[in-house]
């Protein structure tokens, strides 16, 4: 995408928040890690139906992969895709690791309120997550296992995960192009496996764009022969809702 093209809504998320948003098919957003080392963990729903949500391990088993990265698509529980990932400047999203709850965040950086410290407290990516949620009509049983955009966690040849610092730095970009209508689920929480001494606020940038029409010849389309059936089923899945004339 072009990075001088207008956007249509565009706001920063703070380091340590939560926000969320309905984002029609055929748009693009563009999130930008401003600072560097940001950790964004993001939940995918369908908006028309939400026990459809976004499902890991369909989406990795499905494109033979541990990582996510430029080129593969999320699915969703019903075989569709929510999104296709068409820029990553990180080249290594986490699929495996989830989010911190609020013992976690407390034992790694100590307590702090809203109520005392107002935007600088320490919240946690489970509460942020499940607060998110909450406005759909969603819980705690609706959280399934989430990405951390902007974060990088491998494995040591003994099966260890290993936590890569520093691994997005600051104007680094991801854009997600959105296949269907989702509802996209966000916070800026830190990663439970940051190992930084100080509670990390790091700020990220949302924005939407127009997408451009997707082709034959489309990168996230053509990566694995199981995105295109999930793009199948997208299909299948608005036909119902087409007007035909005969």
């Amino acid at each position: 995408m072009e990075n001088n093209k207008q956007a249509l809504f565009r706001d920063v998320l703070p380091g340590g928040a939560h926000w969320s948003m309905k984002v029609p098919k055929g748009h693009t957003v563009r999130f930008t890690d401003l600072q560097g080392g940001a950790n964004l963990s993001v939940l995918f729903y369908n908006p028309d139906n939400l026990l459809e949500r976004y499902n890991a391990p369909d989406t990795l088993k499905g494109q033979h992969t541990f990582k996510l990265t430029q080129g593969h698509c999320l699915y969703s529980d019903m075989g569709r895709v929510f999104a296709s990932i068409v820029k990553d400047d990180t080249g290594w999203i986490d699929t495996v690791s989830g989010v911190a709850n609020k013992q976690k965040v407390a034992e790694k950086w100590g307590e702090r309120n809203y109520q005392a410290d107002r935007n600088q407290w320490k919240q946690n990516g489970y509460d942020a997550l499940l607060v998110e949620v909450a406005k759909y009509g969603l819980g705690k049983r609706d959280l399934a296992a989430n990405l951390n955009l902007f974060s990088k966690v491998s494995t040591s040849a003994e099966g260890d995960l290993l936590f890569a610092e520093q691994h997005s730095k600051a104007g680094d970009t991801i854009e997600l192009r959105f296949e269907m209508d989702t509802i996209l689920v966000m916070t800026t929480c830190p990663h439970p496996l940051n190992p930084a001494t100080d509670y990390p606020y790091c700020p990220v940038d949302v924005s939407v764009f127009q997408a451009e029409p997707m082709d034959n010849d489309d990168e996230c389309l053509n990566s694995r022969p199981e995105n295109q059936r999930a793009f199948e089923n997208n299909r299948r899945d608005l036909a119902p809702h087409t007007a035909f004339v005969g």
